[in-house]
């Protein structure tokens, strides 16, 4: 029997909704359907929209390991550090544009800078293999990046300003 939560809904429904509260979500799902320019997502669900970004331990055993992104992958991948990025400039005030480098292969690199400071950078690979485990997680990935890269900026300021 599930146990059922003080606020009464189960325990997976309580850490979906926490996650899509979180400010970097929030943020990702509002860039995913700025770039519905069809509005084909239009009565899609939070959840929904982000349903591209999760990919279970089983499905990422059926994706070989070695392939080439779709266009669509690419966008995902756009969208998710540009989310970083905005989520960064809401909480600082400054921005943090993502740029990538990534071969038709998938092997390149994500960098986000604030002025002259590089708050991230990650060498990536098998992108088309990109996603995450659950929604709490992808939260949680998103919620980090953003962290470490405004910790970054408060050690030096000076250089994230310039």
């Amino acid at each position: 029997m599930k146990k059922v939560s003080a606020a009464g809904g189960t325990p997976a429904v309580n850490e979906h909704e926490a996650a899509l509260a979180t400010p970097f979500v929030r943020c990702l799902t509002r860039l995913i359907r700025a770039q519905d320019a069809y509005g084909r997502q239009d009565g899609a669900s939070d959840v929904e929209l982000l349903a591209n970004y999760i990919v279970t331990e089983e499905q990422r055993r059926q994706i070989p390991i070695i392939g080439d992104p779709d266009p669509d992958m690419m966008l995902r991948l756009n969208i998710f550090y540009t989310a970083v990025g905005l989520t960064i400039e809401a909480r600082t005030g400054l921005a943090a544009s993502p740029a990538m480098m990534i071969s038709h292969e998938g092997f390149g690199r994500v960098l986000l800078t604030t002025g002259r400071l590089v708050v991230f950078s990650k060498t990536v690979r098998d992108v088309h293999r990109f996603g995450f485990a659950t929604l709490p997680k992808l939260a949680e990935a998103g919620a980090k990046l953003v962290d470490d890269a405004i910790a970054a900026i408060e050690a030096y300021p000076e250089v994230a300003r310039a």
